[in-house]
């Protein structure tokens, strides 16, 4: 989060006293840290200066211009989009063939097996309910089967509607020779079953060789889109909005991708600290750090490079969510800043073997810069800094 005032080393204004550093490299550090929790808090920072112990050895540093960015970060776990359950709706003896957790299964082919006849993955929103057959009652689940012969190539001469046409008739036949499948022209309840899109199988509940149970589950499965599920505490919700680019760090906490904000729950939730609470079951991840009870709202993330994930699933990742952005301002290193005695900061620029000290207006923090105005200040000059 960003913050208007960090203190960094005070100086003494007093008449007839020499200028010196405040504190060694480790007081400053100190110092940072203390105004870190000040902030965290919402509390002014003391402007007093951190008694001198000792002199500290200095080196300069460029005033830029730059783009900064301050961020939050919150934990997420990575999966896919989406979860349903296909029920089977054929009838017979046996489930002779089931997929394995993990499979992938695309527009054509077989979800399953019963009796040796494999039930064939479409693409569509409405389930299966009946047997579509020439002289059958026009709907919409007819137009959704038009439209699967057409794109897997079956559909010469065929014209998506709600009838089940010769032309219907003749594309199914031409599709049931090429998959194997007895060739009738009529599609059996239970020959297909229907999913909006590819489907990554998560487990499967059938068992092989068992009586199918018509209307009862087969396997669970989730969509091939990878996505983050994040929680975010309810007290920086409002720093999240859809289409906001957020930046997720892989589990190897190296590799880092962008994303984007699909989705912000209007519904938030108390996540249990340390347990599967109601947040995690809703949304797949708890946030780091949260203590017992704390309320988070579930974000999802749509990933702008799906590659980057591989196989990944149900692993943890870190996501920096943009919380300010400050474009073409001047920065300094935040170790440059010079508390007042009298109030406010400054920078020490320097010039030839001495230097002056310039008021600063300090702005946003983006780690180690700090974005700051003042009379006279331009890019390319030097100021002083601790050395390293």
């Amino acid at each position: 989060m960003t913050a208007d005032r960090v203190p960094g080393r005070s100086r003494d204004r007093e008449p007839g006293r020499s200028r010196r550093r405040a504190g060694t490299v480790a007081g400053l550090a100190a110092a940072l840290a203390a105004v870190a929790i000040g902030i965290a808090l919402g509390r002014s920072v003391p402007r007093t200066g951190t008694p001198a112990a000792a002199a500290v050895t200095t080196s300069s540093a460029l005033v830029v211009r730059a783009d900064l960015t301050s961020t939050i970060q919150v934990a997420g776990t990575l999966g896919y989009a989406g979860s349903r359950t296909i029920v089977d709706q054929a009838s017979g003896t046996a489930f002779t063939a089931l997929p394995a957790a993990g499979a992938v299964v695309r527009r054509g082919q077989a979800l399953y097996e019963v009796d040796g006849t494999p039930v064939i993955l479409f693409y569509g929103t409405r389930p299966a309910w009946r047997a579509l057959y020439a002289g059958v009652a026009a709907g919409p689940d007819v137009a959704q089967l038009d439209r699967n012969l057409i794109a897997l190539g079956f559909g010469g001469g065929l014209t998506v509607s709600g009838y089940f046409t010769a032309a219907t008739a003749y594309a199914v036949e031409r599709w049931q020779a090429a998959r194997g499948l007895p060739v009738t022209g009529t599609v059996p309840l239970g020959q297909v079953a229907y999913a909006p899109g590819a489907l990554r199988v998560t487990a499967v509940t059938a068992v092989t060789g068992a009586p199918p149970q018509p209307g009862t589950g087969v396997l669970t499965a989730t969509s091939t889109v990878p996505v983050v599920l994040a929680q975010v505490p309810v007290s920086q919700e409002y720093l999240v909005r859809g289409g906001d680019d957020v930046t997720v760090t892989l589990p190897d906490g190296v590799t880092a991708t962008p994303g984007i904000v699909t989705a912000v729950s209007p519904v938030a939730y108390a996540a249990a600290g340390g347990g599967s609470g109601q947040a995690q079951g809703q949304a797949g991840a708890q946030a780091a750090g949260q203590g017992a009870g704390q309320a988070t709202v579930p974000v999802t993330i749509r990933l702008s490079r799906p590659a980057a994930a591989g196989r990944l699933d149900q692993a943890p990742v870190t996501v920096g969510i943009v919380s300010a952005r400050a474009r073409g301002v001047l920065a300094v290193p935040v170790s440059a800043l010079v508390a007042l005695a009298g109030g406010g900061y400054a920078v020490e620029v320097v010039h030839g073997p001495g230097g002056h000290l310039v008021a600063v207006r300090t702005g946003l923090f983006a780690q180690t810069l700090v974005q700051v105005s003042g009379p006279g200040l331009t890019a390319g000059q030097r100021v002083e800094v601790p050395a390293p």
